[in-house]
């Protein structure tokens, strides 16, 4: 990669730590001379607008931060980097008080890239073949009962062939960086983050002999609502779609791969994994 000259910066503006730590890397990055730009995390389309020509997006805040702000580069690719300011922080290279440590590693080149898969999806009405809605995450698409305790009925494809029909909870898809979330939670197997599958999970599935299963790449995961009182769909645990009766949910591997800043240094991702499970509540 060339000489990093215009660095971006998502932050959580809710948030008076994020705040005042985009003041300290601005500040970090003019008097090095370097070119950048702040914008809120959950503003997608201000992203999208100034992504472009950026060398890195530095992301300051938790997962849900990053989250949101990897969207936009799922559309502008971009390699993306967190610091971390949440309580676990599973996304990000570095912590807060590292922030000086890792822009100058990025300014110096010392670092390098690691693909990440995402997932792409739509939701279809039962009542039409067109998409209702179309996603990109990161993390995962969950399928799941609303806010009353009732099952839902779920019916479960993998390519050409039917998997199961779950009487459960609810259906988690995840990437392999989404592996260590919800899906795991639920009974799913812990992915290294660069590998290229898709997880599918039942969520306290009842009386079902099949649990968790992987998926390759090239494979469509397609879910159809069966039976449910109240049901939805969320997106990374942070955008909710309500679905009825009928209606499709299909998951599939992100065909570009969104790019994520290694710096030099970095933890692991199997030490990250064993300190980051000692912060867990037990």
């Amino acid at each position: 990669m060339s000489a990093v000259r215009r660095i971006g910066f998502a932050y959580n503006p809710t948030k008076d730590e994020s705040v005042e730590l985009v003041t300290r890397a601005t500040g970090w990055c003019e008097r090095r001379g370097i070119a950048t730009w702040t914008v809120a995390s959950g503003d997608t389309a201000a992203l999208l607008a100034a992504l472009p020509g950026a060398d890195v997006l530095v992301v300051l805040g938790g997962d849900g931060t990053f989250l949101r702000a990897a969207r936009a580069v799922a559309e502008v690719d971009v390699p993306i980097v967190g610091v971390n300011l949440g309580k676990i922080g599973f996304l990000s290279k570095a912590e807060a008080h590292e922030l000086e440590d890792l822009l100058e590693k990025i300014a110096a080149g010392r670092f390098h890239l690691e693909r990440r898969m995402a997932l792409r999806g739509t939701i279809t009405s039962a009542r039409g073949r067109s998409a209702r809605h179309a996603f990109v995450a990161l993390n995962d698409v969950v399928i799941a009962r609303g806010s009353l305790a009732r099952v839902v009925r779920l019916d479960v494809e993998i390519g050409p062939s039917h998997l199961a029909t779950f009487v459960a909870d609810g259906l988690v898809v995840a990437s392999p960086t989404g592996s260590t979330g919800y899906s795991f939670s639920a009974g799913g197997p812990i992915l290294d983050p660069s590998s290229r599958n898709l997880i599918v999970t039942p969520i306290a599935a009842y009386l079902s002999a099949l649990g968790s299963v992987v998926v390759s790449p090239d494979q469509v995961v397609c879910c159809r609502v069966v039976e449910a009182h109240e049901a939805l769909v969320s997106i990374d645990g942070r955008e909710d779609f309500r679905v009825r009766v009928g209606d499709v949910v299909t998951v599939a591997a992100l065909e570009q791969a969104l790019r994520f800043l290694e710096p030099e240094g970095a933890v692991p991702f199997w030490d990250l994994l064993r300190e980051k499970a000692q912060l867990l509540p037990s």
